[in-house]
Protein backbone atom coordinates (compact mmCIF):
# COMPACT_ATOMS: atom_id res chain seq x y z
CA UNK A 1 0.00 0.00 0.00
CA UNK A 2 1.61 3.35 -1.02
CA UNK A 3 2.47 5.91 1.67
CA UNK A 4 0.24 8.94 1.95
CA UNK A 5 1.67 12.16 0.49
CA UNK A 6 2.21 13.69 3.99
CA UNK A 7 4.16 10.59 5.05
CA UNK A 8 6.38 10.87 1.98
CA UNK A 9 7.11 14.49 2.82
CA UNK A 10 8.26 13.43 6.29
CA UNK A 11 10.43 10.56 4.97
CA UNK A 12 12.47 12.57 2.43
CA UNK A 13 14.05 15.03 4.92
CA UNK A 14 14.88 12.11 7.20
CA UNK A 15 16.47 10.15 4.33
CA UNK A 16 18.46 13.22 3.23
CA UNK A 17 19.70 13.83 6.78
CA UNK A 18 20.71 10.18 7.09
CA UNK A 19 22.62 10.37 3.81
CA UNK A 20 24.43 13.54 4.90
CA UNK A 21 25.40 11.95 8.21
CA UNK A 22 26.73 8.88 6.40
CA UNK A 23 28.80 11.04 4.03
CA UNK A 24 30.13 13.15 6.90
CA UNK A 25 30.93 10.04 8.90
CA UNK A 26 32.77 8.52 5.94
CA UNK A 27 34.82 11.69 5.50
CA UNK A 28 35.70 11.82 9.19
CA UNK A 29 36.76 8.16 9.21
CA UNK A 30 38.73 8.65 5.99
CA UNK A 31 40.46 11.72 7.44
CA UNK A 32 41.22 9.85 10.67
CA UNK A 33 42.78 6.99 8.68
CA UNK A 34 44.70 9.27 6.30
CA UNK A 35 46.35 11.70 8.76
CA UNK A 36 48.97 10.45 11.20
CA UNK A 37 50.96 11.92 14.06
CA UNK A 38 54.41 10.91 12.82
CA UNK A 39 56.16 10.63 9.44
CA UNK A 40 56.72 7.14 8.08
CA UNK A 41 59.68 8.25 5.96
CA UNK A 42 62.82 9.03 7.94
CA UNK A 43 64.70 12.28 7.41
CA UNK A 44 67.63 11.94 4.96
CA UNK A 45 70.65 10.47 6.72
CA UNK A 46 73.22 11.68 4.22
CA UNK A 47 73.65 15.24 3.01
CA UNK A 48 74.19 16.25 -0.58
CA UNK A 49 77.79 15.26 -1.34
CA UNK A 50 80.45 16.48 -3.76
CA UNK A 51 79.86 13.36 -5.86
CA UNK A 52 76.12 14.17 -5.97
CA UNK A 53 76.81 17.68 -7.29
CA UNK A 54 79.28 16.34 -9.88
CA UNK A 55 76.74 13.72 -10.95
CA UNK A 56 73.99 16.36 -11.33
CA UNK A 57 76.32 18.61 -13.32
CA UNK A 58 77.18 15.76 -15.70
CA UNK A 59 73.51 14.82 -16.15
CA UNK A 60 72.59 18.42 -16.95
CA UNK A 61 75.46 18.74 -19.41
CA UNK A 62 74.59 15.48 -21.18
CA UNK A 63 70.91 16.44 -21.46
CA UNK A 64 71.28 20.16 -22.19
CA UNK A 65 68.39 21.14 -24.53
CA UNK A 66 70.61 23.72 -26.23
CA UNK A 67 72.85 20.93 -27.53
CA UNK A 68 70.15 18.47 -28.58
CA UNK A 69 68.16 18.16 -31.78
CA UNK A 70 64.40 18.47 -31.15
CA UNK A 71 62.29 15.38 -31.68
CA UNK A 72 65.24 12.96 -31.45
CA UNK A 73 64.63 10.22 -28.90
CA UNK A 74 67.15 10.16 -26.05
CA UNK A 75 67.55 8.04 -22.93
CA UNK A 76 68.79 8.92 -19.47
CA UNK A 77 69.52 6.46 -16.67
CA UNK A 78 68.80 7.69 -13.14
CA UNK A 79 69.84 5.87 -9.99
CA UNK A 80 67.78 5.44 -6.87
CA UNK A 81 70.05 8.03 -5.23
CA UNK A 82 69.38 10.53 -8.04
CA UNK A 83 65.63 10.19 -7.56
CA UNK A 84 65.79 10.49 -3.77
CA UNK A 85 67.90 13.65 -4.02
CA UNK A 86 65.31 15.05 -6.42
CA UNK A 87 62.54 14.22 -3.94
CA UNK A 88 64.64 15.78 -1.18
CA UNK A 89 64.85 19.07 -3.07
CA UNK A 90 61.13 19.00 -3.85
CA UNK A 91 60.55 18.38 -0.13
CA UNK A 92 62.59 21.46 0.72
CA UNK A 93 60.31 23.50 -1.52
CA UNK A 94 57.10 22.01 -0.09
CA UNK A 95 58.09 22.04 3.58
CA UNK A 96 57.86 24.85 6.09
CA UNK A 97 60.36 26.31 8.52
CA UNK A 98 59.96 23.55 11.10
CA UNK A 99 59.54 20.47 8.90
CA UNK A 100 60.27 19.54 5.32
CA UNK A 101 58.57 16.93 3.19
CA UNK A 102 60.44 13.63 2.92
CA UNK A 103 60.66 11.10 0.13
CA UNK A 104 62.00 7.63 -0.55
CA UNK A 105 62.16 5.49 -3.71
CA UNK A 106 62.69 1.75 -4.14
CA UNK A 107 63.27 0.45 -7.67
CA UNK A 108 62.94 -3.15 -8.82
CA UNK A 109 62.31 -4.79 -12.20
CA UNK A 110 58.97 -3.57 -13.48
CA UNK A 111 57.96 -1.74 -10.29
CA UNK A 112 58.76 1.38 -8.29
CA UNK A 113 57.65 2.07 -4.73
CA UNK A 114 57.50 5.78 -3.91
CA UNK A 115 56.91 6.91 -0.32
CA UNK A 116 56.48 10.46 0.94
CA UNK A 117 55.69 12.16 4.24
CA UNK A 118 54.18 15.64 3.94
CA UNK A 119 53.96 17.91 7.02
CA UNK A 120 50.56 19.52 7.56
CA UNK A 121 51.75 22.94 8.70
CA UNK A 122 48.24 24.36 8.97
CA UNK A 123 47.07 21.48 11.18
CA UNK A 124 47.64 21.83 14.94
CA UNK A 125 49.71 19.14 16.60
CA UNK A 126 52.33 18.58 13.91
CA UNK A 127 50.39 15.98 11.90
CA UNK A 128 51.60 14.25 8.74
CA UNK A 129 50.19 12.93 5.48
CA UNK A 130 52.02 9.70 4.61
CA UNK A 131 51.75 8.42 1.04
CA UNK A 132 52.87 5.10 -0.46
CA UNK A 133 52.39 4.49 -4.18
CA UNK A 134 53.31 1.40 -6.20
CA UNK A 135 53.99 2.26 -9.86
CA UNK A 136 53.91 -0.43 -12.53
CA UNK A 137 55.89 -0.27 -15.77
CA UNK A 138 53.92 -0.26 -19.05
CA UNK A 139 54.78 0.24 -22.71
CA UNK A 140 54.51 3.98 -22.07
CA UNK A 141 54.21 5.96 -18.85
CA UNK A 142 53.85 4.01 -15.60
CA UNK A 143 50.45 3.49 -13.99
CA UNK A 144 49.54 3.55 -10.30
CA UNK A 145 48.98 -0.03 -9.18
CA UNK A 146 48.16 0.81 -5.56
CA UNK A 147 48.07 3.83 -3.27
CA UNK A 148 47.93 4.13 0.50
CA UNK A 149 47.35 7.41 2.32
CA UNK A 150 48.23 6.83 5.96
CA UNK A 151 46.20 3.76 6.91
CA UNK A 152 43.68 4.33 4.12
CA UNK A 153 44.17 2.05 1.06
CA UNK A 154 42.91 3.31 -2.29
CA UNK A 155 42.59 1.44 -5.59
CA UNK A 156 45.04 2.30 -8.31
CA UNK A 157 42.40 3.55 -10.73
CA UNK A 158 41.24 6.14 -8.21
CA UNK A 159 44.80 7.34 -7.62
CA UNK A 160 45.35 7.57 -11.39
CA UNK A 161 42.24 9.70 -11.76
CA UNK A 162 43.30 11.96 -8.86
CA UNK A 163 46.85 12.52 -10.16
CA UNK A 164 46.07 15.75 -12.13
CA UNK A 165 44.41 17.23 -9.04
CA UNK A 166 47.39 16.28 -6.87
CA UNK A 167 49.81 17.96 -9.30
CA UNK A 168 47.60 21.04 -9.26
CA UNK A 169 47.65 21.13 -5.45
CA UNK A 170 51.47 20.87 -5.42
CA UNK A 171 51.81 23.56 -8.12
CA UNK A 172 53.34 20.96 -10.45
CA UNK A 173 50.62 20.81 -13.10
CA UNK A 174 52.68 22.52 -15.81
CA UNK A 175 55.69 20.30 -15.15
CA UNK A 176 53.46 17.21 -15.23
CA UNK A 177 51.97 18.21 -18.57
CA UNK A 178 55.45 18.86 -20.00
CA UNK A 179 56.67 15.45 -18.80
CA UNK A 180 53.72 13.76 -20.51
CA UNK A 181 54.59 15.50 -23.79
CA UNK A 182 58.32 14.77 -23.65
CA UNK A 183 58.54 11.32 -22.04
CA UNK A 184 57.53 8.33 -24.14
CA UNK A 185 58.51 5.49 -21.79
CA UNK A 186 59.75 4.85 -18.26
CA UNK A 187 61.41 1.55 -17.42
CA UNK A 188 62.13 0.26 -13.91
CA UNK A 189 65.22 -1.84 -13.30
CA UNK A 190 66.97 -2.97 -10.14
CA UNK A 191 68.19 0.27 -8.50
CA UNK A 192 67.79 2.30 -11.72
CA UNK A 193 65.18 4.06 -13.81
CA UNK A 194 65.49 4.38 -17.62
CA UNK A 195 63.65 7.33 -19.11
CA UNK A 196 63.13 7.76 -22.86
CA UNK A 197 62.30 11.31 -23.97
CA UNK A 198 62.63 13.88 -26.75
CA UNK A 199 63.02 17.64 -26.46
CA UNK A 200 60.31 19.74 -28.14
CA UNK A 201 61.10 22.26 -30.88
CA UNK A 202 61.35 25.33 -28.63
CA UNK A 203 62.82 23.54 -25.63
CA UNK A 204 64.24 26.57 -23.81
CA UNK A 205 61.01 28.55 -24.01
CA UNK A 206 58.95 25.50 -23.01
CA UNK A 207 61.20 24.82 -20.01
CA UNK A 208 61.05 28.46 -18.96
CA UNK A 209 57.26 28.44 -19.10
CA UNK A 210 57.22 25.19 -17.10
CA UNK A 211 59.64 26.28 -14.39
CA UNK A 212 58.64 29.93 -14.14
CA UNK A 213 54.93 30.67 -13.98
CA UNK A 214 53.70 34.04 -15.29
CA UNK A 215 53.40 35.22 -11.68
CA UNK A 216 57.05 34.33 -10.97
CA UNK A 217 58.18 35.94 -14.21
CA UNK A 218 56.34 39.13 -13.29
CA UNK A 219 58.10 39.28 -9.92
CA UNK A 220 61.51 38.57 -11.42
CA UNK A 221 60.98 41.18 -14.14
CA UNK A 222 59.98 43.79 -11.55
CA UNK A 223 63.09 43.15 -9.48
CA UNK A 224 65.38 43.00 -12.52
CA UNK A 225 63.99 46.33 -13.75
CA UNK A 226 64.43 47.92 -10.33
CA UNK A 227 67.98 46.60 -10.09
CA UNK A 228 68.86 47.88 -13.56
CA UNK A 229 67.53 51.33 -12.64
CA UNK A 230 69.64 51.33 -9.49
CA UNK A 231 72.73 50.76 -11.61
CA UNK A 232 72.08 53.70 -13.92
CA UNK A 233 74.11 56.89 -13.28
CA UNK A 234 72.24 58.98 -10.72
CA UNK A 235 72.16 62.80 -10.82
CA UNK A 236 75.12 62.94 -13.15
CA UNK A 237 77.25 60.65 -10.97
CA UNK A 238 78.56 57.61 -12.89
CA UNK A 239 78.59 54.16 -11.36
CA UNK A 240 82.12 53.63 -9.96
CA UNK A 241 84.26 51.60 -12.35
CA UNK A 242 85.89 49.79 -9.46
CA UNK A 243 82.55 48.36 -8.34
CA UNK A 244 79.48 49.07 -6.24
CA UNK A 245 78.97 48.09 -2.57
CA UNK A 246 76.33 45.39 -2.30
CA UNK A 247 74.73 46.64 0.93
CA UNK A 248 72.81 49.67 -0.48
CA UNK A 249 71.46 47.52 -3.30
CA UNK A 250 70.20 44.90 -0.84
CA UNK A 251 68.36 47.55 1.18
CA UNK A 252 66.77 49.03 -1.95
CA UNK A 253 65.73 45.65 -3.33
CA UNK A 254 64.00 44.58 -0.13
CA UNK A 255 62.27 47.91 0.28
CA UNK A 256 60.71 47.12 -3.11
CA UNK A 257 59.91 43.57 -1.99
CA UNK A 258 58.18 44.88 1.15
CA UNK A 259 55.93 47.17 -0.90
CA UNK A 260 54.59 44.13 -2.77
CA UNK A 261 54.20 41.80 0.24
CA UNK A 262 50.75 41.91 1.84
CA UNK A 263 51.38 38.67 3.75
CA UNK A 264 54.13 36.21 4.70
CA UNK A 265 53.51 33.83 1.78
CA UNK A 266 53.82 36.64 -0.77
CA UNK A 267 56.83 38.05 1.08
CA UNK A 268 58.68 34.72 0.70
CA UNK A 269 58.08 34.81 -3.08
CA UNK A 270 59.20 38.44 -3.30
CA UNK A 271 62.35 37.69 -1.30
CA UNK A 272 63.17 34.80 -3.60
CA UNK A 273 62.74 36.98 -6.70
CA UNK A 274 64.95 39.73 -5.26
CA UNK A 275 67.74 37.27 -4.39
CA UNK A 276 67.57 35.56 -7.79
CA UNK A 277 67.84 38.92 -9.59
CA UNK A 278 70.82 39.89 -7.44
CA UNK A 279 72.46 36.47 -7.95
CA UNK A 280 72.22 36.82 -11.74
CA UNK A 281 73.81 40.27 -11.54
CA UNK A 282 76.61 39.06 -9.25
CA UNK A 283 77.38 36.11 -11.55
CA UNK A 284 77.47 38.30 -14.66
CA UNK A 285 74.59 36.39 -16.30
CA UNK A 286 71.55 37.91 -17.97
CA UNK A 287 68.15 37.19 -16.43
CA UNK A 288 66.20 38.50 -19.44
CA UNK A 289 66.26 35.23 -21.50
CA UNK A 290 64.39 33.47 -18.66
CA UNK A 291 61.59 36.03 -18.54
CA UNK A 292 59.75 35.32 -21.76
CA UNK A 293 58.61 38.27 -23.88
CA UNK A 294 57.77 41.23 -21.62
CA UNK A 295 55.37 43.99 -22.57
CA UNK A 296 58.21 46.43 -21.90
CA UNK A 297 61.86 45.33 -22.10
CA UNK A 298 63.94 45.16 -18.94
CA UNK A 299 66.35 48.06 -18.86
CA UNK A 300 70.03 47.23 -19.04
CA UNK A 301 72.74 49.24 -17.31
CA UNK A 302 74.75 51.37 -19.70
CA UNK A 303 78.47 50.76 -20.08
CA UNK A 304 80.53 47.89 -18.73
CA UNK A 305 79.02 45.35 -16.32
CA UNK A 306 79.18 46.54 -12.73
CA UNK A 307 80.95 44.45 -10.12
CA UNK A 308 79.32 44.21 -6.72
CA UNK A 309 81.70 44.49 -3.79
CA UNK A 310 81.74 43.11 -0.27
CA UNK A 311 84.76 43.79 1.93
CA UNK A 312 86.33 45.25 -1.21
CA UNK A 313 86.10 41.97 -3.14
CA UNK A 314 83.87 41.10 -6.12
CA UNK A 315 83.95 37.35 -5.43
CA UNK A 316 82.30 37.60 -2.00
CA UNK A 317 78.97 38.95 -3.39
CA UNK A 318 78.97 36.13 -5.94
CA UNK A 319 79.34 33.48 -3.25
CA UNK A 320 76.92 35.18 -0.85
CA UNK A 321 74.12 35.98 -3.30
CA UNK A 322 74.21 32.76 -5.34
CA UNK A 323 74.13 30.69 -2.13
CA UNK A 324 71.31 32.89 -0.77
CA UNK A 325 69.24 32.40 -3.92
CA UNK A 326 69.81 28.63 -3.87
CA UNK A 327 68.85 28.41 -0.19
CA UNK A 328 65.72 30.52 -0.70
CA UNK A 329 64.72 28.24 -3.59
CA UNK A 330 65.32 24.83 -2.08
CA UNK A 331 66.91 24.91 1.34
CA UNK A 332 70.45 25.04 2.62
CA UNK A 333 72.11 21.65 2.02
CA UNK A 334 72.18 22.00 -1.77
CA UNK A 335 73.64 25.52 -1.57
CA UNK A 336 76.35 24.34 0.83
CA UNK A 337 77.23 21.35 -1.35
CA UNK A 338 77.48 23.46 -4.52
CA UNK A 339 79.70 26.00 -2.75
CA UNK A 340 81.99 23.28 -1.44
CA UNK A 341 82.11 21.58 -4.84
CA UNK A 342 83.28 24.83 -6.44
CA UNK A 343 86.06 25.24 -3.88
CA UNK A 344 87.31 21.69 -4.41
CA UNK A 345 87.24 22.23 -8.18
CA UNK A 346 89.15 25.51 -7.75
CA UNK A 347 91.76 23.72 -5.65
CA UNK A 348 92.30 21.25 -8.50
CA UNK A 349 92.06 23.48 -11.55
CA UNK A 350 91.34 27.09 -10.56
CA UNK A 351 92.31 29.76 -8.08
CA UNK A 352 92.67 27.37 -5.15
CA UNK A 353 90.63 26.29 -2.14
CA UNK A 354 89.44 29.21 0.00
CA UNK A 355 87.90 29.07 3.48
CA UNK A 356 87.03 32.73 3.00
CA UNK A 357 84.79 31.75 0.08
CA UNK A 358 83.30 28.96 2.19
CA UNK A 359 82.43 31.57 4.84
CA UNK A 360 80.72 33.73 2.22
CA UNK A 361 78.83 30.67 0.94
CA UNK A 362 77.63 29.79 4.43
CA UNK A 363 76.64 33.40 5.13
CA UNK A 364 74.60 33.41 1.92
CA UNK A 365 72.92 30.13 2.81
CA UNK A 366 71.85 31.51 6.17
CA UNK A 367 70.63 34.70 4.52
CA UNK A 368 68.51 32.74 2.02
CA UNK A 369 67.02 30.50 4.72
CA UNK A 370 66.00 33.53 6.80
CA UNK A 371 64.47 35.16 3.71
CA UNK A 372 62.40 32.01 3.26
CA UNK A 373 61.43 31.13 6.82
CA UNK A 374 60.96 34.64 8.33
CA UNK A 375 60.04 36.58 5.18
CA UNK A 376 58.35 39.64 6.69
CA UNK A 377 60.90 40.05 9.49
CA UNK A 378 63.71 39.61 6.99
CA UNK A 379 62.29 42.34 4.75
CA UNK A 380 61.92 44.75 7.65
CA UNK A 381 65.52 44.18 8.77
CA UNK A 382 67.01 44.43 5.27
CA UNK A 383 65.06 47.58 4.40
CA UNK A 384 66.52 49.38 7.43
CA UNK A 385 69.94 49.36 5.79
CA UNK A 386 72.98 47.19 6.32
CA UNK A 387 76.65 47.40 7.00
CA UNK A 388 79.10 44.93 5.54
CA UNK A 389 79.68 43.56 9.04
CA UNK A 390 75.98 42.57 9.16
CA UNK A 391 76.47 40.25 6.18
CA UNK A 392 79.89 38.73 6.67
CA UNK A 393 82.27 38.68 9.65
CA UNK A 394 85.95 39.48 9.29
CA UNK A 395 87.45 36.52 7.44
CA UNK A 396 90.79 38.06 6.50
CA UNK A 397 92.72 35.52 8.60
CA UNK A 398 91.17 32.44 6.94
CA UNK A 399 93.40 30.49 4.50
CA UNK A 400 92.76 30.78 0.77
CA UNK A 401 94.42 30.16 -2.62
CA UNK A 402 95.44 26.65 -1.57
CA UNK A 403 96.26 24.07 -4.21
CA UNK A 404 94.84 20.59 -3.85
CA UNK A 405 98.13 19.31 -2.45
CA UNK A 406 98.46 22.16 0.05
CA UNK A 407 94.84 21.77 1.15
CA UNK A 408 95.36 18.05 1.68
CA UNK A 409 98.62 18.59 3.58
CA UNK A 410 97.30 21.31 5.89
CA UNK A 411 93.73 20.13 6.50
CA UNK A 412 93.60 16.47 5.46
CA UNK A 413 90.88 16.95 2.85
CA UNK A 414 87.11 17.45 3.10
CA UNK A 415 85.71 15.93 6.30
CA UNK A 416 89.05 15.55 8.11
CA UNK A 417 89.30 16.82 11.74
CA UNK A 418 91.32 19.94 10.83
CA UNK A 419 88.81 20.77 8.06
CA UNK A 420 85.86 20.31 10.43
CA UNK A 421 87.57 22.56 13.00
CA UNK A 422 87.78 25.33 10.38
CA UNK A 423 84.09 24.92 9.57
CA UNK A 424 83.18 25.16 13.27
CA UNK A 425 85.21 28.37 13.51
CA UNK A 426 83.32 29.81 10.53
CA UNK A 427 79.94 28.82 11.98
CA UNK A 428 80.86 30.41 15.32
CA UNK A 429 81.70 33.68 13.59
CA UNK A 430 78.42 33.62 11.68
CA UNK A 431 76.45 32.85 14.86
CA UNK A 432 77.54 36.22 16.27
CA UNK A 433 75.75 38.14 13.50
CA UNK A 434 72.07 38.69 14.41
CA UNK A 435 70.95 38.70 10.76
CA UNK A 436 72.58 35.30 10.18
CA UNK A 437 71.57 33.61 13.42
CA UNK A 438 70.15 30.13 12.79
CA UNK A 439 66.39 30.06 12.10
CA UNK A 440 64.55 28.30 14.94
Amino acid sequence: MPLPIRSKRRVWPLALLTLLLLVAGTLVVGLWLAIERAPRVDAPRTAVSLDDVARARDLLRQNDPRRALPGIMRAVVLSQRDLELLLQQVGQRLGGAAQTARGRVRLQPGLAVVEASLPLAAWPGGLWLNLRAVLRETDGLPTVQALRIGRLPLPGWLAQAALPRLLETLNLRTQGELAQKMVSRVGFRAQTLVLAYAWPDNAEQVLTASLLTPDIQTRLRRHAEHLANQLQPQAGRPVPRQGLPVTPLLASMFQLAARHSPDAATAALENRAALVALAFLASGQRLQPWLGTPTTPVARPRGRPTDLLLQGRPDFPQHLLISAALAAEGGGPLADAIGLYKEVADARHGSGFSFRDIAADRAGTRLGLRARHDPLGFQARMAQGLTEADLLPDVGDLPEFMSADEFQRRFGGVGAPAYQAMLRDIETRLDRLPLLAPVR
